[in-house]
């Protein structure tokens, strides 16, 4: 259990200062191109209708247990050349499932820019990180773009994975899996939705599993995120109300309640016109513009986002720890 607890709060720590290095081979690119060819394979062999959806419970089901499996067998094998081999491979791997620097970096990357008031190339670089039409965006309109590409990605980026690894660091004594098979798998289900669960042709079939699964997964570690985040806001009472008006508004049932949470705490308004491919779509709007959004509330935001981290961290890992190391 020891190990375990040295490994979380060590992914952690390696996430925090070096997160995901361009040039490395990262998991979620193989998970990605199996994920792809499955989806090819099977949109061409598979007839429509309920072959297509049973063949898409398949590429869910195939992919989540797959990375689990593979992840548990890289393990293995390390641990057979020497343990310390096999807590540097499972730390790495655990840190490749958080986000949270990533996160960080994307948003700073078109603040800074945008800080030297130059929209040009701020639009440019929001463009790799957001699917809406950037060309035309406003300082203000940049602003919010940035804060709900935090928002929204703050539980399954960070605190989706973080949830499953906790949740695998205490049920290994009975399960005997540990905290990188949950996570990783949790990571898999993240990217099918990602890349499959559209409700539009090709994915329509194919991706309905893997939509619903992630939904499901992601709902308990959403509403967890949202409650630390009422806490750290010092007013709970406020975020908590103002989420359940407006968060059941999004048609993602995890997204919104994220997003109107980081509204509530830093007073301002997320949601409204976005263009995509230069179509308009309008999107439920999400608590009180008391104030607006500057570079100032993004960074408040990615503050958020740490304070939530540590503050996980310390429940789920540190006061287990003390506590075992006073009982033992």
């Amino acid at each position: 259990m020891r190990v375990e607890i040295s490994l979380v709060l060590g992914a952690a720590v390696l996430d925090y200062l070096i997160g995901d290095p361009w040039h490395w081979l990262h998991p979620v690119q193989v998970i990605g191109a199996w994920i792809t060819w499955g989806h090819h394979w099977l949109y061409r062999w598979c007839g429509v209708g309920w072959p297509r959806r049973l063949a898409g419970v398949g590429l869910g089901l195939s992919t989540i247990a797959g990375t689990a499996i593979v992840s548990w067998g890289l393990l293995w094998l390390a641990r057979q050349v020497h343990w310390a081999l096999e807590l540097a491979v499972a730390m790495v791997l655990l840190a490749s499932c958080l986000a949270a620097r990533s996160l960080r970096q994307a948003a700073e990357d078109v603040l800074e820019p945008l800080q030297q008031g130059d929209l040009g190339a701020a639009r440019s670089r929001l463009s790799r990180y957001v699917g809406r039409d950037t060309a035309a965006l406003s300082e203000s309109e940049i602003l919010r773009a940035v804060l709900e590409t935090v928002a929204e990605n703050t539980t399954d980026g960070v605190t989706g994975p973080l949830f499953f690894a906790l949740l695998g660091l205490w049920t290994s004594p009975w399960t005997g899996v540990g905290a990188v098979p949950w996570a990783m798998a949790y990571k898999a289900a993240s990217t099918l939705d990602s890349m499959v669960g559209y409700r539009r042709e090709p994915y329509t079939d194919l991706g309905w599993f893997s939509a619903q699964l992630e939904d499901r997964l992601t709902w308990l570690p959403c509403r967890l995120t949202v409650g630390a985040i009422a806490i750290l806001s010092g007013r709970p009472g406020r975020v908590w109300r103002l989420c359940c008006r407006d968060a059941p508004q999004d048609p993602s049932p995890n997204s919104g309640w994220s997003e109107c949470a980081y509204a509530a705490a830093l007073g301002v308004q997320l949601g409204g016109e976005n263009l995509y491919q230069g179509q308009v779509k309008v999107k439920p709007l999400l608590g009180e513009a008391e104030v607006d959004i500057t570079v100032v509330t993004v960074q408040q935001a990615l503050r958020f986002l740490r304070w939530v981290c540590w503050l996980w961290l310390g429940v789920g890992v540190v006061i287990p720890g003390v506590v075992q190391v006073l009982q033992g």
